[in-house]
């Protein structure tokens, strides 16, 4: 059984920031790629940002330049560090990792999202 656990969600002012947290644990060999997808209210859901194993990140054009995805393979954790926050950002971020089970099984696995908050 794998796990992703995010934190770090909350209310912050526009102009702030925020650091997400998910970390991955259970019958993992390996996590390769990793990422960050958000839903607004009434909305679909949007890719954020990605990373690699190795390290090679993307991000969409609304949060490119002001939001920074980065990974601890030993921990078998990614973050997301959010700055220039915007009311727009607002929406229940989740993450998302392939995996590589302990049973030798390639999957994809979804956290339970955290909700962000921008507002005055």
């Amino acid at each position: 059984q794998v796990q992703l656990v995010e934190s770090g969600g909350g209310l912050v002012q526009p102009g702030g920031s925020l650091r997400l947290s998910c970390a991955a644990s259970g019958g993992i060999f390996s996590v390769n790629d990793m990422r960050w997808h958000r839903q607004p209210p009434g909305k679909q859901r949007e890719l954020v940002a990605s990373i690699t194993r190795g390290g090679l990140a993307n991000y969409g054009d609304s949060v490119k330049g002001r939001f920074t995805i980065s990974r601890d393979n030993a921990k078998n954790t990614v973050y997301l560090q959010m700055n220039s926050l915007k009311p727009e950002d607002s929406a229940v971020y989740y993450c998302n990792a392939d995996v590589r089970t302990s049973t030798g099984a390639f999957r994809n696995y979804w956290g339970q999202g955290t909700q962000v908050t921008v507002s005055s």
